[in-house]
């Protein structure tokens, strides 16, 4: 067996771009292999701002040979089923083929194709050419005089040199010869580009990684990631500080230097003044630099931490000042931002929102904040918020997106109104709604807790759907360009984190109500329809003539039809949900099946207590009968087109079993309803259970298709009230197993 040794070295690989070019290396090349009948044992690939490699073990020196029986059309078949035939299997005339005889059949062609095994090297040299000039990067560039060709060579920068050896590790590899585009293939590589310039020769994996620490380049982007991470940590410590934890930030700066120097610099401590996160948002977008906190109060220090990819004289003191010019000028814009801002109250900004287009077909952001400003007052009842501070936190909710700072760092809109709210005197719950309102923003986000702020919350993901539903705007595929689908999951999150207890009608009403006020979707059809539809119910104004009545009950069914459609999509984020939290997708079918249920926090309790029922012995027994019964019913049902629900007649249980499995039925079903209805979901299981040896026993000792008329159709009802009686917790008929 022997190791493949690649290496592609050019000019800049942009960070963002060099793990899935890593991995896109990787699968182009191993996929090749394997199609060519090289199967190795291990493969992994590298990627540093200059350099994608990859090394691939117990790679055979030669494909095997192959043989392949290929059937062909019948002796005597039209002329064209013989050509199609001697054209895929590479005969030249039908003679090439032999003739078989099948006993049913008669005679056929079968074409034999024998294929002579490959030497790996050439394999490989075809593969590394064909992935070089097809590789995948999202952007690339031509470069050169041979950039004027039409169909030269793309690459995401120059591509300098070509790294390939292959060989067993107790002899010496071979170069693999490969040239595309005047850059042919060598066992040379270069070092750090200003630490370690100079040309090295390479014989296989491990000597490449043990020459490139020499020449100043860790190779494995992960173990950039530690080594930025513990010496960041450390030199924090030694200061008497804390690195603020950025795992975005250190994936994009192991992926800027071969070589991490950490670097601590200071900043003026007046800049302190401006909030942290502005403060940690300007370092961090502009020079790509850690923030330090001070434990002993949680604020930050005015020191920070800068990845350099050099080792500097001096101790970095050059590479340092010029770091801490950047950001001082940085901060302080971010502090004239801040200053600035302050100056203008909260309450003084609505009015601005009127210039900012929300959607065109949505109308502008004041627009959109006059309906979450009832929107929030209707639900704050549903979530024990004061509706007057709900109704204030949706009026400032949005007052931040035309301050400086917003405009200049877009990822602290909230954040910032909570600022400028709280230093306005603005009630604290209404400052803290008007951050959260936006949360949760994606799966490990968090959840907004305090009342004010779930109404605030709850409205603004509610009035998103609502308005994208009514202008037909909804998610499509893969496609969601506003987030309607994290925003129906953001309503479910709260919903369940906070166990409130609030329906999906429940909610769709509130919506419902205030948009009667605020439809601007449609103008000229919506918010007509509405007007027309309050007069008629109004006793001042008289009544509808027939034709206007036809046509607003045509509106106003339209409009609880797309409400039906969105309750839908709610149902279907909240499977997906649940199903990523591990519960199964059949039990969560089961629960759903139920008319009503859209009580978020009894559906999950439902199939909570369903998954703990069906694990035990009982509750796999009573799922059998119960699909058993359910099979039964649904023969006879189709055979004789008639329903067979219904109470049984007492006096057509003949039976001991039928009038024990009888009396079970209706103490079980009256039993689960009770428990149902006190929203012990365990307790109705129980109650369910019991149901078992009596079901075994009907199945055991009963035919259930009697001669008698009377008795089968009795007995059929029997089987229908096993059904219901289920059906109090779930519909068992949708349960796999």
């Amino acid at each position: 067996m022997s190791d493949l040794l690649l290496e592609l070295f050019c000019e800049e690989i942009p960070a963002r771009m060099q793990r899935r070019a890593a991995e896109d290396l990787k699968s182009l090349v191993t996929n090749a292999l394997v199609d060519a009948g090289l199967v190795y044992e291990g493969a992994k690939a590298f990627a540093t701002p200059r350099r994608l490699a990859l090394h691939v073990a117990g790679l055979p020196t030669r494909s095997p040979d192959t043989r392949e029986e290929r059937k062909g059309p019948r002796v005597g078949a039209p002329d064209k089923a013989l050509e199609g035939f001697l054209r895929g299997a590479g005969l030249s005339s039908v003679d090439e083929a032999k003739i078989v005889n099948d006993p049913k059949k008669g005679d056929f062609y079968v074409a034999v194709i024998e294929k002579p095994g490959r030497e790996a090297s050439e394999v490989i040299a075809e593969t590394v050419a064909e992935t070089v000039r097809k590789f995948p990067w999202p952007k690339s560039m031509r470069w050169g005089a041979a950039s004027a060709e039409p169909g030269s060579l793309r690459w995401v920068r120059p591509l300098h040199s070509i790294l390939c050896t292959f060989g067993p590790e107790t002899e010496e590899p071979d170069v693999i010869t490969v040239e595309v585009e005047g850059v042919a293939s060598g066992n040379t590589t270069a070092g750090h580009r200003f630490l370690a310039p100079e040309p090295f020769s390479v014989r296989r994996f491990d000597d490449y990684v043990t020459k490139l620490e020499k020449a100043k380049v860790v190779l494995d982007a992960d173990r950039r990631k530690d080594m930025i991470a513990h010496d960041a940590r450390d030199r924090a410590l030694a200061l008497g500080l804390e690195l603020v934890e950025d795992e975005g930030l250190l994936e994009e700066v192991a992926g800027l230097v071969e070589w991490p120097v950490i670097l601590v610099g200071s900043f003026d401590k007046a800049f302190l003044e401006v909030p942290d996160e502005v403060i940690r948002a300007t370092i961090r977008a502009n020079q790509k630099c850690f923030v330090l906190r001070d434990p002993a109060t949680g604020r930050l220090a005015n020191r920070f931490v800068l990845i350099s990819n050099l080792e500097a004289t001096e101790g970095g003191a050059k590479i340092i000042a010029g770091n801490e010019k950047v950001i001082r000028a940085r901060l302080s814009d971010a502090k004239f931002f801040w200053d600035t801002d302050l100056k203008t109250r909260l309450e003084n900004n609505v009015d601005k929102l009127s210039s900012i287009v929300f959607h065109e077909k949505l109308g502008s952001q004041a627009e959109r904040v006059a309906r979450l400003e009832t929107l929030s007052k209707v639900i704050a009842p549903m979530v024990g918020a004061d509706e007057a501070k709900a109704e204030r936190a949706a009026h400032l909710a949005k007052a931040d997106l035309v301050s400086h700072m917003v405009y200049e760092f877009p990822e602290v809109q909230g954040l910032m109104g909570r600022y400028y709210a709280t230093r306005q005197g603005e009630d604290a719950a209404v400052a803290n709604a008007i951050e959260q309102h936006y949360k949760p923003q994606g799966p490990s986000d968090d959840v907004p807790t305090d009342p004010v702020a779930i109404a605030v919350a709850l409205a603004d993901k509610l009035d998103l759907l609502t308005g994208f539903w009514a202008i037909d705007e909804k998610p499509t595929g893969s496609k969601d360009p506003y987030a309607l689908r994290r925003a129906a999951l953001g309503v479910i999150r709260i919903v369940l984190a906070n166990k409130l207890r609030l329906s999906l009608s429940r909610l769709a009403y509130a919506v419902q109500s205030h948009y009667r006020d605020f439809v601007v979707a449609r103008p000229d059809d919506w918010k007509e329809a509405f007007q027309w539809i309050e007069k008629s119910r109004t006793p001042v104004g008289g009544t509808l003539s027939p034709t206007e009545a036809e046509k607003e009950v045509r509106k106003e069914t339209s409009y609880w039809g797309m409400f039906n459609e969105l309750l839908t999509f709610f149902a279907d984020r909240l499977k997906v949900h649940l199903r990523e939290e591990g519960a199964r997708h059949d039990l969560i079918d089961a629960v759903f099946a139920l008319d009503g249920q859209d009580d978020l926090q009894m559906i999950v309790k439902r199939v909570e207590a369903l998954g703990s029922f069906l694990e035990t012995e009982d509750g796999a027994s009573l799922l059998a009968g119960t699909k058993r019964a359910t099979n039964i019913l649904r023969i006879e049902e189709k055979k004789s087109g008639q329903s067979f629900a219904g109470r049984p007649q007492a006096t057509h249980l003949v039976e001991e079993a039928e009038i024990a499995l009888a009396a079970a039925v209706d103490a079980a079903r009256s039993e689960a309803e009770a428990a149902v209805r006190h929203e012990d979901f365990a307790a109705a299981m129980t109650a369910l259970a019991k149901l078992r040896a009596p079901v075994d026993r009907f199945f055991e000792e009963i035919l259930v298709n009697a001669e008698d008329p009377a008795i089968r159709e009795n007995r059929l009802k029997l089987l229908s009230e096993i059904r219901e009686a289920t059906l109090t917790v779930a519909d068992f008929t949708r349960i796999e197993g």
